[in-house]
């Protein structure tokens, strides 16, 4: 399902930024980094009291500024607006209510969307200035005082905040439909792949990077399925997004991944693996999702016999961090191994979802340690109890010992290996918790 969008609005230099790294950095403990993934600082998934949102911070809106910035701050605006079940106006208390402030409080009010009025930089403990009544003036209800530096205020606003969102709302599928999100950068062919799979025009295809501004849902049914194709925007580097719409656009491309079960991430032929590549998969592979690698184009390299063999050992250097993806090599203009495509989905997609008996598990568990004994440190022995199946999508497994610090990264990496050879698990991530007897 797609996460909640939560905006966070407001004029410039009122510590907009500095609240988002607060919320997201300390308080909600970000997903930790998976190798080759950058997060851009504008989004973040964040989860209070177990409730799961997406946290977007927007630019400063300047509505007195001259035209061309005028038109550009309230665009962002209108379009955080648009995409938010909630917003955060922040305002500064130093400054006292300005004319922006009533101007941004405006056209919120006129939106009839939740909004909460964070008064930020309270920074000091106790009773909140008298300066602080002054924002009732704004009509907002009553303001939460924060500090963004200190943290201060922020439990009270993001309790507020989960109140306002319907988390019921969610983009599901029917039952027995398989999510796909096609994504990758731009103009790699991702558009004309669900046009050739739905044989319509259902997205417009053209040579212009960033033709695709929103994440389009597809439904089509064929003789392995029924599926739901999101038809993602590209995402770029942090550096090339420009435009504010297409901060918007990065940002629904993510969340598009959030609620897929598979993720097609595809490659152009002709230009072959590029950093960009390996932030969008990690990403995905962070998220848990299954994954693909469609090398789109096809058609168009040169080849011999040995090409596609050289090919495929060159990605699975480059795509080292997820060892476990599997390679397609398709052309989504001729509809060349569509057929193997949605095979993949299907095999990927149960692989995904996974269950193992704790009686299995616990067979490899044993056969392993006897292989290659566990690691000791200073005369102290790990011992693994047991190993059980918490989770699935992704395939999740909480292993018990007697020390958590004695079970080194290399012989957890060397469990799951054992399980990924017991099961099958390819397209797969596998997450092992590590928990001490009594946890």
């Amino acid at each position: 399902m797609s996460k909640p969008i939560v905006a966070i609005v407001g004029r410039p230099n009122v510590g907009k930024s500095t609240l988002f790294n607060k919320l997201c950095g300390t308080r909600l403990s970000i997903v930790e980094d998976t190798p080759g993934v950058t997060r851009d600082r504008i989004y973040a998934p964040c989860n209070w009291e177990g409730h799961e949102f997406m946290l977007v911070d927007t630019g400063g809106i300047e509505p007195f500024s001259d035209d061309i910035i005028l038109s550009q701050m309230r665009r962002q605006a209108e379009l955080a607006i648009e995409s938010a079940q909630v917003i955060v106006l922040v305002v500064d208390i130093r400054s006292g209510v300005t004319a922006t402030d009533s101007e941004v409080a405006s056209m919120l009010l006129k939106s009839r969307k939740p909004t909460i009025l964070c008064v930020n930089k309270c920074d000091s403990v106790g009773d909140v200035p008298p300066e602080f009544y002054e924002f009732y003036n704004l009509g907002m209800g009553d303001p939460i005082a924060v500090s963004s530096v200190h943290g201060h205020g922020t439990g009270d606003l993001l309790d507020e905040v989960i109140k306002h969102i319907d988390f019921t709302k969610a983009l599901d599928v029917p039952e027995g439909v398989i999510s796909v999100a096609v994504i990758g950068k731009p103009n790699v062919g991702k558009s004309s792949l669900v046009n050739k799979i739905t044989g319509e025009e259902r997205a417009i295809v053209s040579n212009i990077a960033g033709t695709t501004r929103d994440a389009t849902d597809t439904m089509t049914e064929n003789r392995f399925g029924k599926f739901n194709l999101i038809d993602t925007a590209g995402i770029r580097r942090k550096n090339k997004i420009t435009d504010d719409i297409e901060h918007y656009s990065v940002l629904r491309a993510y969340m598009a991944v959030d609620r897929a079960d598979v993720c097609v991430i595809m490659i152009d032929a002709l230009e072959g693996f590029t950093e960009q590549d390996s932030k969008i998969a990690g990403y995905a592979h962070e998220q848990g999702k299954g994954c693909i690698v469609a090398v789109n184009k096809w058609d168009a390299v040169e080849k011999n016999e040995k090409t596609m063999q050289e090919f495929e050992n060159k990605l699975k250097v480059d795509f080292s961090f997820m060892s476990y993806v599997p390679f397609v090599f398709i052309s989504a203009k001729t509809g060349q191994r569509l057929d193997k495509l949605f095979e993949l989905i299907v095999r990927v997609k149960a692989n995904n979802s996974m269950r193992a008996t704790t009686g299995a598990l616990n067979e490899i568990l044993s056969s392993a340690t006897a292989r290659v004994q566990p690691p000791s440190d200073k005369g102290k022995r790990l011992k693994i109890y047991y190993i059980t199946q918490a989770s699935s999508a992704p395939p999740t497994f909480v292993c018990f010992c007697n020390r958590a610090e004695l079970f080194h990264f290399s012989y957890q990496r060397y469990i799951e290996n054992q399980i990924r050879e017991s099961f099958d698990l390819m397209g797969t991530p596998v997450k092992l918790i590590i928990r001490e007897r009594g946890e």
